[in-house]
């Protein structure tokens, strides 16, 4: 590939093609409701080779999320509303802003004592452009739809930022004990919505694992999810191979086969 090219402007002239006179129908007719879907497809399929070991696939879907971002750059541009400059010129004013112990002559020991600075910081750019500061909580302004997963990951780190954190993983372990004990009362007193709320707590607890070790929840559960399917798979081969359906072998067995097969792997 030609580096020296430049791709990024050649992407616009490709959408200003597609969208102008004689381009295509079908990305003439797009508009920012239609596109919601694709958006979130492509930044999954992002996630996805994320995880994965291939560079040219990541290369290939981060190309395809910026293509979108073109695609409602272009729609802005024809409602006169901006262009994709004005994008990369925000983001980049942004960036410069928020990074005042970098451009600036702020200091900070850690990355936890900036992220506690993180929201004064926003406030302070929208007094600036004077905007109202509208939002009344630190937990304001996480996307309402946001998958919980990641509402969960993103309330916690908000919350941390200001010290409401634990500090150990230790005391993460005793809130799931504690956690665990709840369910269990509210199991024997046989109340569903207890027991939901009392499920939702547990979640929640356990999700602050993976944020305290900084590891994408997300991630972590898709390979979890792996290793079980890949391991009941194999469960339902062992058994298929003596003519039996797994419905008719006892949890006994089953269990007996996939500790031996844990232990293996």
């Amino acid at each position: 590939m030609n580096r020296r090219e430049d791709y990024f402007q050649k992407l616009l002239e490709l959408m200003d093609t597609l969208r102008g006179p004689g381009g295509c129908p079908w990305d003439q007719e797009q508009t920012r409701e239609t596109l919601k879907p694709l958006l979130v497809e492509e930044a999954f399929e992002v996630l996805e080779a994320l995880d994965g070991s291939d560079s040219n696939e990541l290369c290939e879907e981060l190309g395809d999320l910026l293509f979108q971002v073109i695609f409602h750059s272009r729609i802005a541009k024809e409602k006169e509303e901006f262009d994709i400059h004005d994008v990369c010129r925000r983001s980049y004013e942004k960036m410069v802003r928020r990074h005042p112990h970098v451009f600036g002559d702020e200091h900070y020991r850690d990355s936890r004592e900036l992220l506690r600075h993180w929201e004064d910081i926003k406030a302070a750019e929208k007094k600036l452009a004077g905007g109202k500061v509208t939002r009344e909580s630190l937990l304001d302004g996480i996307p309402e739809k946001i998958p919980a997963l990641y509402a969960t990951y993103q309330m916690s780190s908000k919350a941390a930022r200001v010290g409401f954190d634990w500090s150990s993983i230790e005391q993460i372990r005793d809130k799931l004990v504690e956690e665990f004990e709840e369910l269990q009362d509210a199991l024997r007193q046989g109340e569903e919505k207890q027991i939901k709320e009392e499920v939702g707590d547990l979640l929640f607890a356990s999700l602050n694992i993976a944020r305290y070790l900084q590891i994408d929840p997300e991630t972590a559960l898709n390979q979890a999810n792996r290793k079980f399917s890949a391991r009941f798979r194999e469960m339902e081969e062992h058994f298929a191979s003596q003519g039996r359906a797994l419905k008719e072998v006892p949890m006994e067995e089953m269990e007996a086969f996939w500790q031996d097969n844990k232990q293996s792997v």
